[in-house]
């Protein structure tokens, strides 16, 4: 008997409920993913992206059982009793695939679902921030730091991502409550600069309105970009 071959992560699964991610939040998986990764969500969102992370871990296990039922289809096998085992076996295997997948769904609505009631009860002009203000926001939450040059007395706000932000823009990112500076930091030696919960909600809530462009950001290694219209 042929041993059953193991299956082969080199993609993350379509989830059943992508579709219903993307119209609630405004974003793609990936971009939601990695928004999280870079600690823009708010705790509700984060907890939204973590279970649908093990939903797509579950979706991951009835593909390959269906791959399988398929080969075991295929003619590549002679049709004996040892086949018929297989296939019997593959099928107890997608069936319970299916419930872990089916209960890993339902954890996913329960999270997704006071997110798509607040998307549904929010005036789509309540964020006003402007392009510049949402990329100094964003290039903050990757991290970011406020040095004052030695010689100049100069004041500026340096990202991880190597993007610089005038010190008169994260004054005005403070006044407004957005973003919060570490103190207990000397300026010379850097101060850091992190979103505040409001910026968080504000950046999201800015980044999912359907009028501005959401950036094309680089899927995982070992992904396809997602694309949201082929979704059903």
């Amino acid at each position: 008997m042929a041993p059953e071959p193991a299956p082969t992560p080199t993609r993350r699964a379509v989830s059943p409920l992508d579709h219903r991610l993307e119209a609630a939040t405004g974003h793609d998986i990936d971009t939601l993913w990695a928004y999280h990764d870079r600690w823009v969500v708010d705790e509700q969102h984060a907890i939204l992206v973590d279970r649908h992370r093990e939903l797509t871990k579950t979706q991951t296990g009835v593909v390959f059982c269906l791959r399988l039922l398929n080969r075991h289809f295929s003619g590549e096998f002679d049709v004996d009793g040892a086949l018929f085992t297989r296939i019997d076996r593959t099928v107890d295997q997608l069936e319970e695939a299916a419930d872990v997948r089916d209960a890993a769904a339902g954890e996913v609505l329960a999270a997704l679902e006071p997110i798509e009631a607040a998307a549904a009860s929010t005036a789509p002009d309540a964020q006003q921030l402007s392009t510049d203000d949402q990329a100094a926001l964003l290039a903050i939450a990757g991290g970011a730091k406020l040095y004052e040059h030695l010689l100049t007395g100069r004041m500026s706000v340096t990202a991880t991502s190597g993007t610089r932000i005038s010190h008169a823009t994260l004054r005005q990112l403070e006044d407004a409550g957005l973003v919060f500076r570490d103190t207990g930091h000397p300026v010379h030696a850097g101060q850091p600069v992190a979103l505040t919960d409001a910026g968080r909600a504000a950046l999201f809530a800015a980044r999912r309105a359907p009028t501005r462009q959401t950036p094309r950001v680089p899927a995982r290694p070992g992904t396809s970009p997602s694309a949201p219209a082929h979704r059903s």
